[in-house]
């Protein structure tokens, strides 16, 4: 999947947005589009400077990097061309359950 030049969506996190999106949509569906498009603007600021993002080591030993969008982060490989969206996942989940997810998600 490509939805904007420059980037990849792991079919994962292709579903993390669409259940993001579900979720503020049965409250509000403006706001639940106004998000999703937060989230894929903060994916496109990443291409030309894939390594602004941090480390988190205690999540994953893989070369990946997370950016902050609100209360998520995304999950990205910064070396991959294009560059490639692992997760989106909330941030406040346990981070067992996100390293599982990340090592499900090769």
């Amino acid at each position: 999947m490509n939805p904007e030049p420059g980037f990849d969506l792991h079919p994962g996190a292709a579903q993390d947005i669409t259940e993001i999106w579900e979720y503020i949509a049965d409250d509000n569906v403006p706001a639940a589009r106004r998000f999703r498009i937060e989230i894929f603007d903060a994916i496109t600021g990443l291409v030309p400077f894939p390594h602004q993002g941090h480390k988190r080591p205690d999540l994953t030993s893989r070369p990946l990097r997370f950016q902050p969008v609100r209360d998520y982060l995304i999950a990205y490989a910064p070396e991959e061309k294009p560059l490639l969206v692992i997760a989106v996942l909330h941030g406040r989940r346990n981070p067992h359950a996100i390293a599982v997810i990340l090592e499900q998600r090769q």
